[in-house]
């Protein structure tokens, strides 16, 4: 039987179902429920918008947004977000899905923290980054209704500490890889949470290259 939250219908496909149960199985209770509300956020938004999006990929995509940060999950040479989305491909090779469908939820789940990009894209893909968005950056949030918010939380609850647990777990899974951080959002983080860490400088990059001029 499916369950609805603040309106939305959580799917229950076979993929959803084996989704849920393998992301609750390997992650975390915050990053379980953390994905959990990028969907149910990640909808509402869609529904607010009115965009034709599928469900089905956009849960699958909420739902691995963040397995590239759990220990057996990551490498030591990709972004996070590549990880999790080649994760995700992985997962669904079995299920059937179509290669159009397979790249929608690989993109969503791989530019999620590309700002300024995702929302042009089709629904899948601006949506998952639409409920990140709410989730960790509070953008939007005065769009839901507090009952809407309230929902959502009482299913899947934030914490205590939320804001600062999930920057722990973003340092936590990339601090190894810290080069993979270039040019992204998470960057900052490793900044925040490492004194000495300096990251790459796209200027002084370019001014040392190997070009005479």
């Amino acid at each position: 039987m499916s369950q609805t939250i603040a309106g939305i219908v959580i799917p229950d496909s076979a993929l959803a179902k084996a989704a849920t149960e393998y992301i609750r199985d390997v992650e975390s209770d915050l990053l379980y429920n953390h994905s959990r509300r990028v969907f149910l956020f990640g909808a509402l938004s869609g529904q607010r918008k009115q965009l034709a999006y599928d469900p089905e990929l956009l849960y699958v995509g909420a739902m691995f947004h963040d397995l590239g940060l759990v220990e057996g999950h990551r490498t030591d040479d990709e972004r996070f977000e590549v990880d999790s989305a080649n994760s995700a491909k992985a997962f669904m090779k079995p299920f059937g899905l179509s290669a159009d469908d397979v790249e929608q939820v690989w993109l969503a789940i791989a530019l999620h923290t590309t700002p300024g990009v995702p929302h042009h894209l089709r629904p899948n893909v601006a949506l998952v980054t639409a409920g990140v968005e709410m989730d960790v950056l509070g953008i939007d949030y005065a769009a839901f209704p507090a009952a809407q918010r309230e929902a959502v939380v009482h299913a899947h609850p934030r914490g205590e500490g939320f804001k600062e647990c999930i920057l722990c777990a973003f340092a936590n899974g990339f601090k190894h890889r810290p080069l993979t951080t270039f040019g992204t959002v998470n960057a900052d983080v490793l900044v925040d949470s490492d004194p000495g860490f300096k990251p790459l400088n796209f200027v002084e990059i370019i001014r040392k290259s190997p070009w005479a001029s």
